[in-house]
């Protein structure tokens, strides 16, 4: 391979807007990788540029690492990753993401209400929660979670 073919962490933290520690701890959850120079330095095939870029957008939907580990592990290592290796990949989500949309866009909807309420109080509510209803579902956001209705 040619050296323009690798880069180093700082060139590639330079082109993908991700700090270099990031970068590091990205391979540390086994994201991306790395080989070493003779003298010990990373340096990162130029593909993966792709693979930070996809980190960063399945994160900002809300994607796990451990997900976007498990789905990057379904990519070829013997090759740089076509098109359709990635349409693949995000075609694996499309089920979780419109799931997400559904609770982001009820969010969106009621969230409004109950802070014009004034309350802010879901144990009290009578419209979100009569009677306490939810706290017999134990901890967390019980209205957020679609699935559990």
């Amino acid at each position: 391979m040619t050296a323009s073919v690798w880069l180093t962490p700082g060139q590639l933290s330079e082109r993908s807007g991700v700090a270099v520690s990031a970068l590091h701890y990205y391979e540390s959850r086994g994201l991306i990788s790395s080989r070493r120079t003779t003298g010990n330095q990373r340096r990162y095939r130029r593909d993966t540029l792709r693979r930070v870029a996809f980190i960063r957008v399945a994160q900002g939907v809300g994607v796990s690492l451990d997900e976007i580990r498990d789905a990057l592990d379904s990519l070829p290592d013997s090759r740089v990753p076509t098109t359709e290796d990635w349409a693949r990949l995000s075609q694996r989500w499309h089920d979780r993401l419109t799931e997400r949309i559904e609770e982001l866009t009820e969010l969106r909807d009621s969230f409004s209400g109950c802070i014009g309420c004034g309350c802010l109080s879901l144990k009290s509510c009578p419209l979100a929660n009569p009677g306490d209803v939810l706290a017999k579902q134990g901890p967390g956001p019980r209205r957020l979670h679609l699935h559990d209705r």
